[in-house]
């Protein structure tokens, strides 16, 4: 009886507001119906409306911890406008940024749970190292190309030595009763990409310093453009290969199957719709996008006030802010014992940036007119080879401990030492 009580308040109410062509249809029953449910009808789906979006924007915007450095960002444009303190417009761009690249990578995730595979795998590459992007184009922009070096290589080596170190260090921790294993094939795959990453940068390198250029100044470049051609059509053939034809070589090992399958209650569901995730990533990629205008506009200054050089910005803080996501994910993942998505997220990264960003960056600049080439110079090109050797060495065994994740940050204090007292040449130049 509640239910008719309720409706027979809401639709008449008192009897003689209701207009007198109202009042009939009542007891015609039908055009009651239609006249008095309506504007219920229309309030319903607005309210449900509502209370979605509150529910989308507490679960992305408030949710997570992280998002505590949201505020920064305003901050930093207000900082931009009101005082000439690049010090601090840099620092707090930094901070704002941090929040927005780890929620790049969760609303890549959601959409990924709607996509399957095969697409989540090439949103993942376009959007897992988004900010990198951002944040190079943007640069390459203004023709600040060796920050835009600078800054891919430091997303490289911290994926390969900070990222990774501290997923095998807690992971070892936490499982230090056995020895936790991954799948080889993948890790070997994702090494050999790597090795010719580092191929492709090395000759154009060697071919200047060497001064055996055919046309000086020309050749260099041409070979830089050529050679980011092929490592695109190189990436390509790998997502075609690891998603469509050897899928088998990617799926998880012996131990993960067993655990998934005794635990099904494990298994993530999303938390946004389809289409929310679509427009948060819109959202959150222009707000990026706007930020890296103002960091990027205060690196020189912020390297002036701090007496730090522009080199040691470019390679390591801003990587860090670029990788915020892969650093979460990647320890989160080294916990649960799941090693073989540990290094998809950490060395997949690096593969996307070395065999994806760096040449597409080269493609732009081409497009935009800028000389933007594959010498990296011979400093930042040997700490790149001799990382890459570190890593492959570390992934031969298939295996993980929290010494190996010690060893690998300790080489990555080694080099972010080492582009501390590092005097760019090139950059004083620009």
């Amino acid at each position: 009886m509640e239910p008719a009580d309720g409706k027979s308040d809401l639709e008449f109410g008192d009897d003689e507001d209701i207009p007198l062509s109202s009042k009939g249809s009542r007891k015609g029953g039908f055009s009651v119906d239609i006249e008095t449910s309506s504007p219920i009808q229309r309030e319903v789906p607005n309210s449900l409306i509502i209370k979605k979006l509150r529910r989308s924007i507490y679960i992305v915007l408030i949710k997570a911890k992280i998002n505590v450095l949201l505020p920064f960002g305003p901050l930093a444009i207000l900082l931009h406008y009101v005082t000439h303190k690049h010090g601090w417009i840099f620092f707090f761009s930094l901070l704002g940024i941090t929040p927005l690249a780890e929620r790049l990578g969760y609303a890549t995730e959601q959409l990924a749970f709607y996509t399957g595979p095969t697409v989540g795998g090439l949103l993942n590459a376009t959007f897992g190292n988004a900010t990198e992007m951002i944040i190079s184009i943007y640069a390459l922009k203004i023709g600040m190309i060796r920050v835009v070096q600078q800054s891919l290589l430091g997303s490289i080596l911290s994926n390969m030595l900070l990222v990774l170190g501290c997923a095998f260090f807690t992971g070892g921790v936490v499982h230090h009763t056995k020895v936790q294993k991954f799948d080889q094939s993948a890790a070997l795959m994702n090494s050999g990409l790597l090795l010719m990453a580092v191929m492709g940068i090395t000759f154009p390198a060697v071919l200047h310093f060497t001064h055996t250029e055919v046309h000086f100044g020309k050749s260099e470049l041409s070979l830089s453009r050529f050679s980011s051609c092929i490592m695109l059509v190189a990436y390509a053939s790998y997502l075609f290969f690891q998603l469509k034809k050897q899928q088998h070589l990617y799926d998880p090992i012996n131990g993960e199957t067993a655990n998934v399958t005794e635990e099904p209650d494990d298994e993530e569901t999303p938390e946004i719709t389809y289409w929310e995730s679509i427009s948060w990533l819109a959202i959150l990629t222009l707000w990026v996008s706007v930020l890296s205008g103002y960091l990027v506009d205060a690196i020189q200054g912020a390297s002036d006030t701090w007496n730090m050089p522009v080199a040691f910005i470019s390679v390591i803080l801003l990587p860090i802010v670029g990788n915020a996501a892969e650093h979460a994910s990647a320890i989160m993942f080294a916990v649960k014992d799941k090693l073989d998505i540990t290094l998809g997220v950490a060395i997949g990264s690096c593969t996307q940036i070395s065999m994806f960003v760096i040449p597409f960056c080269v493609v732009v600049g081409w497009m935009m007119g800028k000389p933007m080439d594959l010498n990296f110079q011979l400093f930042e090109t040997a700490t790149l080879f001799v990382t890459v050797l570190v890593v492959a060495f570390m992934l031969q065994e298939g295996t993980s401990n929290y010494f190996k994740g010690v060893m690998l940050v300790l080489c990555y204090l080694i080099v972010a030492a080492s582009f501390f007292v590092h005097n760019d040449a090139m950059q004083d130049d620009n």
